[in-house]
């Protein structure tokens, strides 16, 4: 089965070059092409994409409000945002609007294919740039009592698999590096969501790092 995916960027040599990468993977299928914030809502309402790849600034819409309304009208597509910004107040609202993946323009192609493929499987991307903001404003922040409960600790096993995690490796890479099923690993991954009250991987990394399971240098 296809991935279908809807580019919205207002820069149309973006969106060319864009369909041009994706359109070499057999397995992804480029079925929309937005120019414009409200376009993205619009086509994603109709066309009902598995990815949407967004941009944040554009015209009539911006990319977080524009996030936010795909959310609501096609709840099971999943938003990839790739743009040339890396400001905290974007990564966070954007993850908070429910982004699955946040990376930067400069990303080479490899890694955008390699990102909507993790996205599509339910995972989330973040671009190593985003991540290291993203760490130094948590580490800022001070810790609160709520931030320490959890449905239970983590294993050994669940606490080495949340620190691949964080070091950006996916599933399947896992499964590979620690010899163990891709199932194995998916099954871990959903007991650390459980614990730590959580329902992506983004998030499970925020709250290790908050509760002291991870630390800066898991992230290297």
């Amino acid at each position: 089965m296809k991935t279908r995916i809807l580019i919205a960027d207002d820069h149309a040599m973006l969106r060319e070059g864009m369909r041009t990468l994706l359109s070499q993977e057999k397995d992804f299928e480029i079925v929309g092409e937005a120019a414009n914030g409200e376009e993205a809502v619009q086509l994603a309402r109709e066309l009902k994409p598995d990815i949407v790849i967004m941009d944040i600034v554009m015209p009539k819409l911006n990319g977080l409000e524009a996030t936010k309304q795909v959310r609501q009208v096609s709840p099971a597509t999943a938003l990839l945002i790739l743009t040339a910004y890396s400001d905290i107040r974007y990564i966070i609202g954007l993850l908070e609007a429910g982004a699955a993946g946040y990376l930067l323009k400069n990303a080479p192609g490899k890694d955008v294919v390699k990102a909507i493929r993790a996205v599509r499987s339910g995972e989330s991307v973040l671009d190593p740039e985003v991540t290291r903001k993203l760490v130094q404003r948590l580490a800022s922040l001070s810790k609160g009592p709520e931030e320490h409960e959890t449905g239970g600790q983590l294993t050994a096993r669940e606490l080495e698999i949340l620190k691949w995690a964080a070091r950006g490796l996916s599933n399947k890479e896992m499964s590979e590096k620690l010899f163990i099923s891709l199932r194995t690993v998916k099954a871990h991954m959903t007991n650390i969501f459980n614990k730590l009250g959580c329902s992506s991987r983004t998030d499970a990394i925020i709250k290790g790092l908050k509760q002291g399971y991870i630390d800066l240098d898991d992230m290297q």
